[in-house]
């Protein structure tokens, strides 16, 4: 798996009632085809990515389809989640965030 691009966007918590600040990510995978994870409409990752006291963390993630937006029933392996969190702490404070 390999990430090659993202958007991101700061989301507004208007009830006050979440600590930190969170970010909606979508990442562009490459799966290479002998991999589960592997569709030929392609994959992306969502991820909710949260800052607060607990540090930075991967609070959620989903696995999509690219083509049909269909939820993946998968989940990322250890060393995948620490790239991925990796990816998001390096990205979430963009200016266009």
């Amino acid at each position: 798996m390999e990430i090659i691009g993202h958007t991101v966007e700061k989301l507004n918590d208007p009830t006050g009632i979440l600590e930190g600040d969170r970010y909606e990510f979508f990442l562009n995978l490459v799966i290479s085809e002998d991999d589960e994870l592997f569709s030929e409409h392609g994959v992306k990752l969502k991820v909710i990515y949260a800052i607060d006291s607990k540090g930075p963390r991967i609070a959620q993630y989903h696995l999509l389809e690219n083509v049909t937006e269909k939820v993946l029933d998968f989940e990322l392996e250890d060393d995948e989640l620490e790239m991925v969190n990796e990816y998001c702490k390096e990205h979430a404070n963009e200016e266009n965030a």
